[in-house]
């Protein structure tokens, strides 16, 4: 079996596309894969932002591999160290994470691009949670869609499987920019440039903040943040990209950021 996770490093950003013939579907094998690839970005200080697409024009990820459970891949295996699609529970991504969707994107493939920080659409690209229809459960779809966009909606979508648009997945939020098909990939590595561009010890601070708070009181939140209770804030207040920040503002030019 040829290798279904293709990464291309650039710089400061890996590009990783799910290139698994005919649908890109994910089985555990390539699971644990894209865990192993997932981590490695993680823990690569010369990396700092991902780029998560399909390989085709049809399909960005149809999720579960169905073939392959029938064939013996239990739903409850090991997906590998981030869960299914190395990305959702993968403890410590303090990284920024763009999803490219660039065609069918539906049950755990919505669930993986869910786990981005950000999701732009080819304007072609079609969404549904359809776990309901083979008698199964969409976990982490359940876990975050009601939270992030109108109950009654995230409650239609998942307990009616229906398919929906580009045009209205943006209208619930559920995507940031929609494409021409064509244009998808440079707005991508547009926006990837544009992050990377920026302070790094930043973004992980912002995003261990983000997932500290979910489930927490502002106050409570908020203190953890002054009393530098969260490492990534604890070493961003000490870094030299925190005095570089100042310095650059009252000098009036661009920072230089380092990471550190």
């Amino acid at each position: 079996m040829t290798n279904p996770i293709k990464t291309q490093r650039d710089g400061a950003i890996l590009q990783v596309t799910l290139d698994r013939p005919k649908a890109n579907a994910i089985d555990l094998q390539t699971s644990r894969r894209m865990g192993d690839v997932f981590a490695k970005f993680r823990d690569d200080p010369d990396l700092r932002v991902a780029v998560i697409t399909g390989a085709g024009e049809k399909f960005f990820c149809p999720g579960w591999d169905l073939k392959a459970a029938n064939d013996g891949d239990a739903v409850d295996g090991d997906y590998g160290v981030g869960g299914f699609g190395g990305l959702q529970e993968l403890r410590g991504m303090n990284k920024p994470v763009i999803a490219a969707v660039n065609g069918i994107c539906c049950g755990g493939g919505l669930e993986l691009a869910l786990a981005a920080d950000i999701i732009l659409a080819a304007d072609h690209a079609t969404f549904a949670l359809p776990e309901i229809r083979s008698g199964t459960v969409a976990d982490a779809a359940s876990v975050k869609l009601p939270k992030r966009i109108p109950y009654h909606i995230a409650m239609e979508l998942l307990l009616t499987g229906r398919w929906f648009d580009a045009q209205e997945a943006h209208l619930w939020g559920i995507v940031n920019h929609i494409h021409p098909a064509a244009d998808l990939m440079h707005a991508a590595r547009a926006m990837a440039d544009l992050i990377a561009s920026g302070p790094p010890l930043v973004y992980a601070a912002i995003k261990e903040i983000v997932r500290d708070a979910e489930d927490s009181k502002f106050q409570d939140a908020m203190n953890r943040i002054t009393k530098r209770q969260l490492a990534s804030v604890d070493t961003l207040y000490s870094s030299d990209d925190q005095a570089e920040g100042a310095r650059a503002f009252a000098e009036k030019r661009d920072p230089v950021w380092k990471g550190r």
